[in-house]
C-alpha cells in the first residue's frame, strides 16, 4: 500500500508528540506542513530559516526517529524553507535543505541557500544552542511567565499592557501626525502593513511609550484571539540572562516565538549586548517571516544607534521610522485640556494659556505641572490662579524663567516709564504706553528664550507680528534718535546680572 507524505507525516507527528513536551509540540511541529513523499524522502515545509536551525538543533533525533518508524533505515527528511513569503501575485519561494548537515550534499540548485543556512547560527548563537540543551525542570520558574513556557497557554500570559493608553487620549498635533496615523494603521492590521517593523523614536517625555502601548490596546479590543505582548528592552535582557543561567533559552524563544504583536520599548538598551542582539535577532526574524508584527521604540533613530549589529539594524529600517518632536504650543494647549477633562479638573484659560507657553520641553514635565497644581488646590483648599501656577513652575521645572525674566521686565519699564503695570498690558494706544510696551518687547526679546508668541501673550494676548513690529521699531529708534538710544542703554543697565 502506498503512503502519501500526510500519512506519513502525521504517524511522524505522533511519535514526536510522545517524546516532547506540550508547548514545545505546539510551537515548532504544529506550524511544519508536508510538501511531498518521493523514494523515501519525506520533504515538510518550515516557515523560516530560523526554524530550520532550530529544529536541526533541538529535534533532529525525534525526527529521524519518526521518519525510521514510518519509512525505515532508508527513510530521509528535506525541509523546503520559505526564504521569501511571496504575494497576491508570486507564489512563496523555497529552497529544500537535508534533515542533517551530516547527510549527502543537497542539489546544485540550493546549495547557496544551505550554505547560508548552515552559517546563520555562529558564535554566540550556538552557546545558546548548546545552553539551551538542557530542559528546564524547576516548576519554580514558572513565578515569571517570561522565565519558563512549559504548558503555558498564551493566553493566560498578560500583554503587560497599561489600559490607560489609548489613541483616544493621545492628542494629535504637527509633532507625532505621522507616528500617530502610522501607529493607526498597524492597530487595525497588524503584520499586514508596509510598517513591520514600526520604528517610533524621540527625545523623553514626548509620547513614544503611550503611543506603542495604545496599538497594542487597540489590537486586544477589536482582535482578542492575537497574542499582544509588551516589554522593555532592558527586561527582555534581563530574562534572557536568566535563562541562561537555568538552561532555559530554548524556553525563553519558545515564548517570544508565540508572539503576534511584539512591542519592545527602549530598544537603545540592547546596544552592546551581544548575546541578546543575537536572541533577539532570531526571533525578528521569525516573527517577521511569519507575518507577525514588531513595534519598536528608541531615544534616536536607527542610524544614530551605536553598538547594535548592522544586520539588526538593517532590519529596523525594513518597515517605517517615525519620530516624535516637541509638541507645539496649540498642541500643548490641548493636552491641558485633555487632561483637565479626564481628571475632571477646571483651570482658568490664561493659567491653562501660561503654562502651554512656559512648559515647552515635553508631555511628561506638563502634567507633572498640572499634578502639582491639582494637589496644591486640594492641599490648600485654593482655587487655581496664574500665581499658583507660576509657583509651581518655579518648583517643578529648573530654570522656567531667567534671573531677568519678563515679570521683572515688564515692572522695571514700566516703572521706568511712570506708568502702571496694568496699562502697559491693556490695549491702549496713548503714544508713551505704546512706546514702554514696545521698549518691554524689545528688551524681552533680547533677554528671555520666550517665543514671539509667548512674548505677545504676556503683554495682553498680542500676536506674534505686533512683537516683531515692536522690535524693528525699538531698533530703528536706536540708530535715529539719540534721546531713545541714551534710554535703551540706562534701561539695558538694570537687566545685566550682577
Amino acid at each position: 500500500m502506498l503512503k502519501d507524505c500526510r500519512t506519513v507525516w502525521a504517524n511522524c507527528l505522533r511519535v514526536i508528540k510522545a517524546n516532547i513536551g506540550e508547548q514545545s509540540f505546539r510551537t515548532w511541529f504544529e506550524p511544519i506542513v508536508p510538501v511531498q513523499l518521493h523514494n523515501n524522502v519525506l520533504i515538510i515545509q518550515v516557515p523560516s530559516q530560523f526554524f530550520y536551525e532550530w529544529l536541526e538543533e533541538h529535534y533532529v533525533d525525534v525526527l529521524k526517529k519518526g521518519i525510521y518508524q514510518e519509512l525505515g533505515p532508508e527513510g530521509r527528511l528535506e525541509y523546503s524553507i520559505v526564504v521569501d513569503q511571496g504575494n497576491s501575485q508570486n507564489k512563496p519561494r523555497t529552497v529544500n535543505i537535508p534533515t542533517s548537515r551530516k547527510a549527502a550534499a543537497p542539489t546544485q540548485a540550493a546549495s547557496p541557500a544551505a550554505a547560508i543556512a548552515a552559517s546563520a547560527l555562529t558564535g554566540s548563537a550556538r552557546n545558546v544552542a548548546a545552553a539551551a540543551a538542557a530542559p528546564v525542570s524547576n516548576p519554580d520558574m514558572l513565578r515569571n511567565p517570561f522565565e519558563a513556557t512549559k504548558a503555558i497557554d498564551r493566553n493566560y500570559v498578560k500583554s503587560q499592557l497599561n489600559n490607560t493608553y489609548s489613541f483616544e487620549n493621545y492628542v494629535e498635533g504637527d509633532c507625532n501626525r505621522l507616528a500617530r496615523s502610522a501607529g493607526l494603521a498597524v492597530a487595525n492590521k497588524p503584520g499586514t502593513t508596509s510598517f513591520n517593523p514600526l520604528m517610533v523614536y524621540g527625545g523623553v517625555g514626548l509620547g513614544k511609550t503611550h503611543l506603542v502601548q495604545a496599538i497594542g490596546n487597540h489590537i486586544k479590543a477589536t482582535s482578542p484571539d492575537k497574542f499582544v505582548l509588551y516589554v522593555s528592552a532592558e527586561k527582555f535582557t534581563n530574562q534572557f540572562i536568566e535563562s541562561l543561567r537555568n538552561n532555559g533559552v530554548q524556553d525563553f524563544a519558545n515564548f517570544y516565538l508565540l508572539v503576534d504583536i511584539l512591542i519592545l520599548d527602549d530598544v537603545q538598551f540592547l546596544s552592546g549586548k551581544d548575546k541578546t542582539q543575537e536572541m533577539f535577532f532570531h526571533i525578528f526574524n521569525h516573527l517577521h517571516q511569519a507575518g507577525k508584527q514588531i513595534v519598536m521604540t528608541s531615544d534616536r533613530p536607527p542610524r544614530d544607534l551605536n553598538g547594535l549589529e548592522d544586520r539588526l539594524l538593517s532590519r529596523f529600517k525594513w518597515g517605517l521610522t517615525a519620530d516624535l518632536q516637541s509638541p507645539d504650543f496649540e498642541t500643548r494647549m490641548a493636552i491641558i485640556q485633555n487632561k483637565m477633562e479626564q481628571d475632571g479638573i477646571d483651570i482658568p484659560p490664561q493659567v491653562v494659556e501660561y503654562l502651554a507657553h512656559s512648559v515647552n520641553t515635553n508631555v511628561r514635565e506638563l502634567e507633572g505641572v498640572l499634578i502639582s497644581l491639582v494637589a496644591q488646590s486640594s492641599l490648600n483648599r485654593r482655587e487655581i490662579d496664574l500665581e499658583m501656577a507660576k509657583q509651581a513652575l518655579r518648583h517643578i521645572i529648573e530654570e522656567v524663567e531667567a534671573e531677568v525674566n519678563l515679570d521683572f521686565i515688564q515692572k522695571t519699564v514700566a516703572e521706568y516709564f511712570s506708568i502702571s503695570l496694568d496699562l502697559l498690558k491693556a490695549k491702549t494706544r496713548k503714544k508713551e504706553v505704546v512706546t514702554a510696551r514696545q521698549v518691554a518687547m524689545y528688551f524681552a526679546k533680547e533677554h528671555t528664550s520666550h517665543s514671539l508668541k509667548s512674548i505677545g501673550f504676556h503683554f495682553g494676548g498680542r500676536d506674534h507680528s505686533t512683537v516683531i513690529h515692536s522690535v524693528q521699531t525699538v531698533s530703528d529708534l536706536i540708530d535715529s534718535d539719540k534721546n531713545f538710544r541714551n534710554t535703551i542703554v540706562d534701561l539695558r543697565k538694570k537687566f545685566v546680572k550682577k
